[in-house]
């Protein structure tokens, strides 16, 4: 099962990653403030990231950065981020911020599952 760390706070982007991602492959966790990232990713020992472009004060580029900077502080295990787009322009800000993979929104359940099986494809065969 694969530990998945959802961070949005519109609940339809919440909604559609459930739906598409729900069922005894993936255990989510669903965090709506930015602030609680960090803590969050390491109390659920994440294994992916799924992060919405737009969420509270911080937005999904500084999230991905405050992942990365975990990591490399040994805060939280390092984990492919994948960051949920508004629009295709946002593809350059997606790479900037070091995101694994990324979709625009709105995306459809089988567009996420494919990304995120191959983001975990190495973990979980």
């Amino acid at each position: 099962m694969a530990r998945v760390l959802l961070v949005a706070d519109a609940a339809w982007v919440r909604n559609q990653t459930l739906a598409a991602l729900g069922g005894p492959e993936h255990e989510i966790t669903e965090v709506a403030d930015p602030r609680l990232v960090l803590d969050e990713a390491a109390e659920a020992d994440s294994e992916i990231a799924i992060i919405d472009m737009q969420i509270g004060s911080m937005g999904g580029m500084a999230l991905t950065r405050t992942l990365k900077d975990g990591a490399m502080a040994g805060d939280v295990a390092a984990m492919p981020i994948l960051l949920l787009l508004d629009r295709s322009a946002d593809v350059f800000l997606a790479r900037r911020a070091g995101a694994s993979a990324w979709l625009v929104k709105p995306f459809t359940p089988q567009d996420l599952r494919t990304t995120v099986d191959s983001l975990l494809g190495a973990k979980h065969p």
